[in-house]
């Protein structure tokens, strides 16, 4: 069972680990393309474009209420991360950095405001807060550091 405490030690953490990936980076090194058709800048672009997002269902839970909207379907993530990539389109690479810190501060503070009981689990399973803490949180942190991680070794920055 993972307590509000511990999850947000990691949430806190694994944001940390990712940022120091890529605030060394020049603008240059940001704008660069190498994950398809994507940069660090928009990689950075897709994770804060999954905060924001994702700060509006951590304020509903924690008024008690279903996360998603009606009507909105995020199912399609390849669509919802071309959205958040073009968004950041025309903004510098040290924008978007700033831009992401100010959104993880938000999606963070949006995450203590959840009461500590909808964390954990429930009948053996991740509480719905824990789970979107994974995947837009730390989880994601993590699969685009080592991502990152391996192209800087690749590029020896």
């Amino acid at each position: 069972m993972t307590d509000k405490p511990t999850t947000l030690k990691k949430l806190d953490e694994e944001y940390r680990n990712l940022r120091a990936l890529v605030d060394d980076l020049d603008a240059e090194q940001l704008a660069r393309v190498w994950f398809g058709t994507w940069s660090v800048k928009d990689i950075v672009a897709h994770v804060l474009g999954w905060e924001r997002e994702m700060t509006a269902a951590l304020e509903r839970l924690a008024r008690g209420e279903r996360p998603t909207p009606e009507g909105v379907d995020y199912s399609n993530a390849d669509a919802w991360n071309a959205k958040f990539s073009l968004a950041m389109a025309p903004i510098s690479p040290q924008s978007v950095l700033a831009i992401w810190q100010q959104a993880h501060a938000n999606y963070a503070r949006a995450a203590q405001a959840v009461p500590d009981d909808r964390y954990g689990e429930r009948d053996g399973r991740p509480q719905t807060v824990n789970r979107l803490l994974e995947t837009s949180g730390f989880g994601h942190y993590r699969e685009h550091g080592e991502e990152i991680r391996a192209w800087r070794k690749q590029e020896g920055l």
